[in-house]
C-alpha cells in the first residue's frame, strides 16, 4: 500500500505495476506458497498430502483425483488451475499458465481425464481446457485445448479423436 502512495507520488498518471500493489505481508504469504507449491507438494509421500498441500496453496482439485510426484502446478497462477474430479495426473508433470508475453491463462482438466508421465501444459496464447474423459500421452507438449474423448501425443501436440467415452 505505502509503495503504491510512492509510486504515485514519483510516477503521476502512470498506472502502478502490479508490484508495487502487494503489501508486505502479501509478499510473504507469497513466497509461503512459491516455497509449499514447489518444494514440499512435489516430494510428499503420499497422494493425500500432495493433493491437500497444493489446496492450501489456493489450486481447485477435485475429489478423487491423484496427482504424481514431482508435479509443478505454477504458483503464480494459483487461481487460474482448475483440476475436477477423478482426474489422473502422472509423475513430474509441467502446468504453466503464462507464456512468452506474461498472460496469465486459465489451465482446466475436466472430470476423468488422464495426463501421462512429463507431459507440459503450458498457455501461451489462451486458455487450455484438456476434456472430459481425454488422454495425454507421455511427454507431450500441450498448448491447445483438447476435446472430451481425444487422445493428444506429440510435441507439440496431435489431437486424435473419437475416443470411446465408456
Amino acid at each position: 500500500m505505502l509503495l503504491e502512495i510512492y509510486y504515485k507520488l514519483k510516477h503521476p498518471g502512470e498506472p502502478v505495476p502490479y508490484y508495487y500493489k502487494r503489501s508486505i505481508i502479501g509478499e510473504l504469504l507469497h513466497l509461503a506458497r512459491k516455497f509449499v507449491c514447489q518444494n514440499i507438494a512435489p516430494n510428499c509421500v503420499t497422494n493425500f498430502m500432495r493433493v491437500t498441500l497444493y489446496r492450501l496453496c489456493g489450486i481447485k482439485i477435485g475429489k478423487g483425483t491423484f496427482i504424481g510426484m514431482k508435479c509443478y502446478l505454477d504458483d503464480l497462477c494459483h487461481d487460474k488451475i482448475v483440476i475436477e474430479d477423478n482426474v489422473i495426473i502422472s509423475y513430474g508433470v509441467y502446468f504453466s499458465c503464462h507464456g512468452y508475453h506474461q498472460d496469465h491463462n486459465k489451465i482446466v482438466i475436466r472430470r476423468g481425464a488422464y495426463i501421462g508421465m512429463r507431459a507440459s501444459l503450458i498457455a501461451p496464447k489462451g486458455d487450455i481446457e484438456i476434456g472430459e474423459k481425454a488422454v495425454i500421452g507421455a511427454n507431450t507438449l500441450v498448448n491447445k485445448s483438447v476435446p472430451q474423448g481425444s487422445t493428444a501425443v506429440g510435441v507439440p501436440c496431435r489431437i486424435i479423436p473419437n475416443q470411446s467415452l465408456d
